[in-house]
């Protein structure tokens, strides 16, 4: 998927001096740069006039673009997403120096924050970037996306960089492979968690979107990096097959992992006692998280951090203090009959079911889950997010998400036809109110879907609204004593 640079067009004004860049017409400056973007609902070069209006001195475009009337300079490239990644790494220049990017389904956020804090542990200026913003040792800042546009992209890590940071772990979404948005990034390593169904309202087929993931491999690592993979799921081998054929430091984790061969796993209450095998030298390691998933996500963050040259030794001793990533199996509270309540970030079939195989061991007496699935999103999935739930809970109520433009009752319909027994309740603040009031001694409510969101997509509008406080609220309701750990 390489492009080549962008061109000047013969036919505008000489090169000028470009003092900032935008893709958003609404931006520009005097003296930037406006890249007029092709997206699924306008064209950029329908704003082009407008931006030159606004005081910018060039256009990045396509090929075909028509430049009538346009009287600055401009660009053209065959691939203006990609020109644009690349020129901001050129404008920006600085980043961290060791940046570690991990791509997959689930999982991303937590190896994410895994890595950083192996990193903090180690000694080193460390920081995470992705869905739930970027964090460091300072404190934590929004994003909008889980991989930033180019533009925002590049200058975060020319903040970063001049900051102090040294080491950064970076979620790789498919839609930022896809739309070369991480083009021009300098990274040491790579990562696959797995892959499931999702995002195909955006991605034609599953297979354009591991398409978009094996990117990161492909085209974006230099040859000898490390890429780690999470050998135990499925299209593993396909994963390893592209990163070998780039001649990347291939090193496989889990249970059928070459280089972090998980033996053994003992349950200790909310923790796990890992036997791993490195090198030949047998670690045993108290992981301080609930689930399988978390195992495998230690298990991809450890790899990381050993193949850019963390010592064994300091890697296994962090794994033991590790925190989970906000928002992924959070433990919220409890009744005052001891009836735990978590939230976590599942929207995913195969992740709902991970969080839900976590929470069942603890399990006495039922296992509830609240849910939803998201509007103007893959439709797809909400029959199959109903299966899940149902297969794996005994108390389900299906409610709202983020319905965005969609009417709620028409996306809580498609979940209720494949999921009967379930609740369906408009409302997810009350849906939980409804779940938590239903608690027993011995059961267990996990809040899936939302996880770290602090608002709720209604329309256009973005409505302040967070599953912890809603949690904390029915607890208080009905007079709990504990109503938050978050």
């Amino acid at each position: 998927m390489a492009a080549r640079g962008p061109a000047a067009d013969t036919s505008t004004a000489a090169t000028p001096e470009i003092s900032g860049l935008t893709a958003d017409s609404r931006q520009v400056r005097p003296g930037m740069l406006f890249a007029a973007l092709s997206g699924t609902k306008a064209d950029g070069m329908a704003y082009a006039k407008a931006a030159e209006a606004a005081g910018a001195v060039a256009v990045l475009a396509g090929e075909a673009a028509n430049a009538e009337g346009l009287s600055v300079a401009l660009l053209r490239a065959a691939e203006p997403r990609r020109a644009l990644a690349l020129l901001a790494a050129r404008f920006y220049r600085a980043q961290p120096d060791t940046i570690a990017a991990v791509t997959g389904t689930n999982g991303k956020t937590s190896v994410a924050a895994f890595l950083r804090q192996i990193w903090a542990t180690a000694g080193h200026d460390a920081a995470s970037l992705g869905t739930i913003g970027i964090i460091t040792n300072a404190g934590e800042r929004p994003l909008s996306h889980t991989t930033p546009d180019p533009v925002v992209l590049h200058k975060a890590l020319a903040d970063l960089a001049n900051e102090g940071v040294t080491h950064l772990a970076l979620e790789a979404s498919s839609h930022g492979l896809d739309q070369h948005r991480l083009d021009g990034v300098r990274f040491s390593a790579g990562a696959f968690t797995n892959i499931t169904r999702d995002h195909l309202d955006y991605h034609p087929t599953f297979e354009d979107y591991f398409n978009a993931k094996m990117r990161l491999f492909r085209d974006l690592l230099p040859s000898g990096a490390p890429a780690i993979i999470d050998a135990d799921g499925d299209h593993a081998d396909d994963v390893v097959g592209t990163a070998r054929a780039k001649k990347l430091d291939v090193m496989t984790v889990g249970e059928r992992g070459a280089a972090l061969c998980l033996k053994g796993v003992e349950r200790d209450g909310f923790r796990q006692r890992l036997s791993i095998i490195y090198r030949g030298r047998l670690f045993t390691v108290l992981l301080p998280l609930a689930g399988a998933f978390q195992v495998s996500n230690a298990l991809v963050s450890a790899g990381l951090a050993l193949g850019l040259g963390s010592s064994a030794g300091g890697v296994f001793e962090a794994l033991e203090t590790l925190r989970g990533a906000k928002g992924r199996l959070d433990y919220v509270g409890e009744t005052s009959a001891g009836a735990p309540i978590f939230v976590d970030y599942a929207h995913t079939p195969d992740a709902l079911v991970k969080a839900l195989e976590a929470l069942r061991p603890y399990v006495t007496g039922r296992l509830h889950v609240v849910f939803g699935c998201g509007g103007d999103r893959d439709r797809g999935k909400r029959p199959e997010m109903g299966r899940a739930a149902t297969a794996n809970a005994d108390m389900v109520y299906v409610t709202d998400d983020n319905p965005r433009s969609e009417e709620p009752a028409a996306i809580r319909a498609a979940i209720m036809a494949a999921a009967p027994g379930a609740t369906e309740i408009d409302g997810r603040a009350e849906a939980i109110a409804t779940a938590v009031g239903n608690l027993e001694r011995g059961d267990v409510l996990l809040v899936a879907g939302k996880g770290h969101e602090t608002g709720q997509i209604v329309g256009t509008k973005v409505i302040p609204y967070s599953d912890h406080e809603a949690v904390a609220a029915a607890l208080a309701a009905i007079g709990e004593r504990r109503a938050s750990h978050a």
